[in-house]
C-alpha cells in the first residue's frame, strides 16, 4: 500500500470512468472543484503512473493512460483502476530507493549500513542520497506491510524479503494458489490485497523455468471501481475504528456538485468549498453488494448516529483515542438502530410481506432457493403449491425496494398498503417505457 494520501486521484479517476470521457477540461474540472491547471497536472501524473506500472511491458503493449480509460475501458479485463495501489503514489526518490532495498535483499540479508551503501552507490545522480535516518524509516515501513523481516540475533539487526511463500511452493502449488488467488479476489470484499497477491503469484509463475505452460484460466470484467478505489478508505477506517479513535474528514455529499476541492496554500485564491469537516467516532463500516458501495457509520456529538458514502470522503486525519467504556456505549447504540435494518437505514420499522411465485415448468425452486438465502432474519409464513408467503420487520422500506422488484412478476408486495401502492406506481412508470411508439 502506498504510503502518501492521493484523495484527488482517487476522485479524478472515479469521474474519469463513470463519464467515459464525456466530459470536456472545463466541465470535468468544474465537477470535481479544481482548476484546469490543476486538471491538467493530474493527468500528467496519472500518466507518470501508468508509464512506471507498465515499464517493462513492450513497446506495442505499452498503455497510453487517456485511451486506457476513455475508450477501452469496457475491452480490459483488469480493474486498471487499482494502479494507484502500486508504488507511484510515492516520489520518485522513495520509489527508486525501495526498489533498491528490496533488490538488494532478495539474495541475502543485509544490515541497515550495509543497505544505505548499497543505495549511495546505485541512485541515479538527479535523485537525493538517503540519510541513515530516512532508510531505517524506509525498513520499519516495508516491515509494517510484511515485504521484509529482521532475522532473529543482536544488533546490528539483519533483514530480508520475506518471500518464503513463493519459495518453499512447488510449481504446481504456486498455480493452485494463483487460481484460488484470482477467483476469490474478484468475488469477495474486500479485493484489493487479493488484487496485489494475485500479481505477485502471476509474476512468480511467468518468471519459472515453466512459464510457457502457464496460462490464466479466468477473466474477470469488474463493473465496481469505487470499490477498489475506496478500499483505501476502508482501511485507515478500521485501523481507526480498532483503537477506536475519532476520526475528521472533509465529506462531499452525492447530492453536491462536486466530489473534491483543492488545497489552496495562497490566501489569495482560499474559496469556499462544498464539502463540510466533520468529526466522528467511526463505530462500523457497511458494504452494499447490490450497487457495489462502502458505508461509514459512526458517532458525533452532536447528531448521534450518522452515515456517510465513502465515496464523498476525503482528507482523512485521525485524532484522540476515546475510552473502551464510551466507545462500547456508542456501538451498542448503533447496532441497536440497525438491528432491523435492511442495510443502513435507521427509519420507523414496518412489517413487509411479499408473495412469491414458484417457477413454473423448472427442475429446480431457484425463487424460493434466492429468498432464503438472500432475505436476511425474514421468515416464510404461508406456501401452497403455486406460491408462498414471506414476511419481515425492517427500518424503513427504502432499502428492501430494489431487492423485491429485482424478482419481477415473481414477486407481489401485500404490505404495508403505502408501499404496496408505491410498487404499483413504479411498474406503471416501466410500462410506459415499452409502449408502441
Amino acid at each position: 500500500m502506498a504510503r502518501e494520501s492521493f484523495d484527488k486521484e482517487i476522485q479524478f479517476l472515479r469521474m474519469l470512468v463513470l463519464t467515459s470521457g464525456a466530459y470536456s477540461r472545463q466541465q470535468f474540472a468544474e465537477r470535481l472543484g479544481i482548476s484546469v491547471h490543476t486538471y491538467d497536472k493530474t493527468i500528467r501524473r496519472l500518466k507518470e503512473i501508468v508509464q512506471t506500472v507498465y515499464q517493462q511491458l513492450p513497446q506495442e503493449q505499452s498503455k497510453e493512460f487517456a485511451e486506457t480509460l476513455r475508450f477501452n475501458y469496457y475491452e480490459s479485463a483488469d480493474p486498471m483502476l487499482l494502479f494507484l495501489y502500486r508504488a507511484k503514489s510515492l516520489k520518485d526518490s522513495e520509489t527508486y530507493r525501495l526498489s533498491l532495498l528490496l533488490t538488494a535483499m532478495q539474495h541475502e540479508p543485509m544490515t541497515a549500513m550495509a543497505l544505505l551503501d548499497r543505495c549511495n552507490e546505485q541512485m541515479p545522480a538527479d535523485l537525493p542520497l538517503p540519510d541513515e535516518k530516512t532508510l531505517r524509516s524506509d525498513l520499519k515501513y516495508l516491515e509494517e506491510v510484511g515485504v521484509i523481516r529482521r532475522e532473529a540475533g543482536g544488533r546490528p539487526y539483519r533483514y530480508r524479503l520475506q518471500d518464503d511463500l513463493l519459495q518453499e511452493l512447488s510449481y504446481d502449488e504456486l498455480i493452485d494458489l494463483y487460481d484460488f488467488a484470482d477467483v476469490m479476489s474478484n468475488t469477495q470484499v474486500p479485493s484489493v490485497q487479493g488484487y496485489l497477491l494475485r500479481d505477485m503469484l502471476k509474476k512468480a509463475l511467468t518468471q519459472s523455468e515453466k512459464e510457457s505452460s502457464f496460462v490464466t484460466p479466468f477473466l474477470y470484467k469488474y463493473h465496481y471501481p469505487s470499490r477498489i478505489l475506496d478500499e483505501a478508505h476502508f482501511h485507515t477506517l478500521l485501523q481507526a475504528i480498532r483503537q477506536r479513535r475519532l476520526v475528521s474528514f472533509l465529506y462531499f455529499s452525492p447530492k453536491t456538485r462536486k466530489s473534491y476541492t483543492s488545497k489552496n496554500t495562497n490566501p489569495l485564491f482560499e474559496r469556499e468549498t462544498s464539502g463540510k469537516q466533520q468529526l466522528l467516532l467511526p463505530v462500523k463500516v457497511v458494504y452494499d453488494h447490490q450497487y457495489g458501495r462502502w458505508y461509514l457509520l459512526g458517532s458525533t456529538t452532536q447528531f448521534g448516529v450518522k452515515k456517510y458514502r465513502m465515496e464523498g470522503i476525503t482528507q482523512i486525519e485521525e485524532g484522540e483515542a476515546v475510552t473502551e467504556e464510551l466507545f462500547a456505549a456508542k456501538q451498542k447504540a448503533l447496532e441497536e438502530q440497525i438491528q432491523y435494518s435492511w442495510l443502513i437505514d435507521t427509519g420507523r420499522r414496518v412489517t413487509v410481506r411479499a408473495r412469491f411465485y414458484h417457477p413454473e415448468n423448472s427442475k429446480s425452486n431457484f425463487v424460493k432457493e434466492r429468498v432464503l438465502l438472500q432475505g436476511q432474519w425474514g421468515r416464510i409464513t404461508e406456501e401452497d403449491d403455486i406460491s408462498f408467503v414471506y414476511e419481515i420487520e425492517v427500518n424503513g422500506t427504502t432499502e428492501i425496494k430494489p431487492w423485491l422488484r429485482s424478482f419481477g412478476s415473481s414477486c407481489e408486495v401485500l404490505e404495508p398498503s403505502h408501499f404496496r401502492k408505491e410498487m404499483i406506481e413504479e411498474w406503471k412508470e416501466i410500462l410506459t417505457y415499452y409502449e408502441s411508439v
